[in-house]
C-alpha cells in the first residue's frame, strides 16, 4: 500500500514531468495551433501537475485554487476532444487559469529562491490576467505564459529542494 507521508519521487522529477508533458503543445501553439494530438497531451500535462501542487509549500486556499485548475483544464480539454463548441471550452479553460495564476503566484511567493518567486509571479499574473482580457486581445497574447510556464517548471527543477520535514522516500519499506 501507498504511504501518505512518503514522497515516491523527488521534486525535480514532479516539475520536469509537467514540463515534458508541456513542451510539444507549447511547440505546437506556435507551429499547428489547431493540432488534434494537443488536447490529449494537455489532458495527461494537467493531470501530472497534481503531483506538484501536492508538493509545492502553499497556503490551503492556494493549493485549493492549484486543484480547481487542473480539475476545470481537464474538462476544457475533455470539452474540446468531445467537439463540444470552442467558445464554451475556452471559457473553462480561461477560468481555470485564474485559478492557476493564483496558485502559482502564492507557491512561488513562498519559495526560497529568488528566480522561482520572480518566474512564477510574472507567469502566474499573464495567466490569471489574460483570462480577464482574453476577449480584448487574441490568444497569441497568452503564448508567453505558455513559455514562462515552462521556465517556471524548469526553474523548479534547478532549484526547488524537498522539505526537510518530508523528506524524500527512503529506501527500506514503509513503516507499518
Amino acid at each position: 500500500m501507498l504511504d501518505p507521508r512518503r514522497h515516491y519521487a523527488s521534486l525535480r522529477l514532479v516539475a520536469l514531468l509537467p514540463l515534458l508533458l508541456f513542451l510539444p503543445a507549447v511547440i505546437a501553439f506556435f507551429t499547428d495551433p489547431d493540432v488534434a494530438w494537443g488536447e490529449y497531451l494537455g489532458v495527461f500535462f494537467h493531470l501530472s501537475i497534481l503531483f506538484l501542487v501536492s508538493r509545492l509549500e502553499a497556503a490551503p486556499w492556494a493549493k485549493a485554487a492549484g486543484y480547481g485548475w487542473v480539475t476545470l483544464d481537464v474538462l476544457a480539454g475533455i470539452l474540446m476532444i468531445n467537439a463540444v463548441e470552442y467558445d464554451t471550452a475556452w471559457a473553462v479553460r480561461l477560468g481555470g487559469h485564474v485559478l492557476a495564476g493564483v496558485w502559482i503566484v502564492a507557491s512561488s511567493l513562498v519559495s526560497r529562491s529568488w528566480p522561482v518567486r520572480v518566474a512564477g509571479v510574472v507567469t502566474g499574473v499573464w495567466l490569471a490576467g489574460y483570462s480577464f482580457a482574453g476577449t480584448l486581445l487574441a490568444e497569441g497574447f497568452l503564448r508567453p505564459a505558455g513559455i514562462m510556464i515552462l521556465v517556471w517548471f524548469a526553474l523548479l527543477a534547478i532549484f526547488h529542494r524537498d522539505d526537510p520535514g518530508r523528506p524524500a522516500a527512503p529506501a527500506g519499506p514503509a513503516p507499518a
